[in-house]
């Protein structure tokens, strides 16, 4: 295949654009990078219900668009309580997290309801995605938001959540770190397929030589950021390794069972934001789960 400059000048220059964007909103403050996975997660979960679509299912977007604003207003506002000291700004914050909270415990409950004056053929199908597109896509980016918030002094439920970029970052290199690292041993020395009725170019060689080499990234991790203790970096270099990989292949598997090669096309050469966080979406959940059992 002849060398394409102009689509790898596109793609070089999304990717830029892409990092800059990410990055500097990451490293700005928990506000800005709050806003933008909140604008990602939606983002993503309308790419998820188009998808679906494909396949002649119709969820139901409204009411996952107002169960995904209502479940990460409540957490977000929860978060940001702990770091403000003014009393009268606390208690709106408060009553604002028990509206949300209600808000979506209502919703979720009425969705069959919905359903049943909507009419429309496959209604239990379109339940299960309406309500699952939140789960699978927007419930990652909630919990990341509490990755990004880990209390450094003790466990989520006592005071001292602060938001720590470096965790962001690094969970970030990490990924970035393991996607690299597989393709070019992949390309190198890959042979055996590993998933090839899913992703046709993984190779088991790629994915071993990926994982233990961001493993290997993680003494850097700690070198440079410090935060964490090094079998803390481990661990999650490992998790990043292991379900990264797997948030890929299932992203894929969507995509193939609706005949589709990207889940949209935010990003001239990358696709869309479920293409460019697949592993993020399946990294979050279980770095959360490591930090709150830790």
């Amino acid at each position: 295949m002849a060398f394409d400059s102009k689509k790898f000048l596109v793609r070089t220059g999304s990717a830029a654009v892409f990092v800059i964007v990410l990055l500097g909103c990451i490293l700005w403050n928990y506000y800005s990078f709050s806003a933008l996975f909140f604008i990602v997660s939606l983002w993503g979960l309308n790419e998820f219900y188009k998808l679906m679509e494909l396949n002649g299912n119709k969820p139901n977007k409204i009411i996952g668009y107002i169960l995904s604003i209502s479940l990460y207003g409540f957490i977000t506002s929860w978060i940001i309580q702990d770091s403000i000291k003014d009393e009268a700004v606390i208690s709106v914050l408060q009553f604002f997290s028990r509206v949300l909270f209600a808000l979506f415990s209502i919703v979720s409950l009425l969705i069959p309801l919905v359903e049943l004056f909507r009419n429309k053929e496959k209604p239990l199908e379109n339940i299960s995605i309406t309500f699952y597109g939140v789960v699978y896509v927007v419930m990652p980016f909630i919990l990341f938001n509490l990755v990004a918030n880990y209390p450094l002094g003790g466990g989520y439920l006592t005071e001292g959540m602060r938001y720590q970029s470096s965790i962001v970052v690094s969970v970030f290199l990490l990924i970035w770190s393991n996607d690299t690292f597989a393709y070019l041993v992949g390309s190198f020395i890959g042979k055996n397929k590993m998933y090839e009725r899913i992703s046709p170019g993984k190779t088991w060689e790629g994915t071993i030589g990926g994982a233990i080499l961001t493993v290997a990234s993680s003494f850097l991790i700690y070198k440079w950021f410090g935060i964490l203790e090094l079998n803390d970096w481990i661990i999650i270099s490992t998790i990043v390794a292991v379900f990264g990989t797997l948030g890929d292949l299932v992203e894929s598997m969507l995509k193939r069972s609706v005949g589709v090669k990207d889940s949209g096309n935010i990003m001239p050469g990358h696709g869309g934001i479920l293409d460019r966080f697949d592993s993020l979406i399946m990294v979050a959940p279980f770095v959360f789960l490591y930090l709150i059992l830790k």
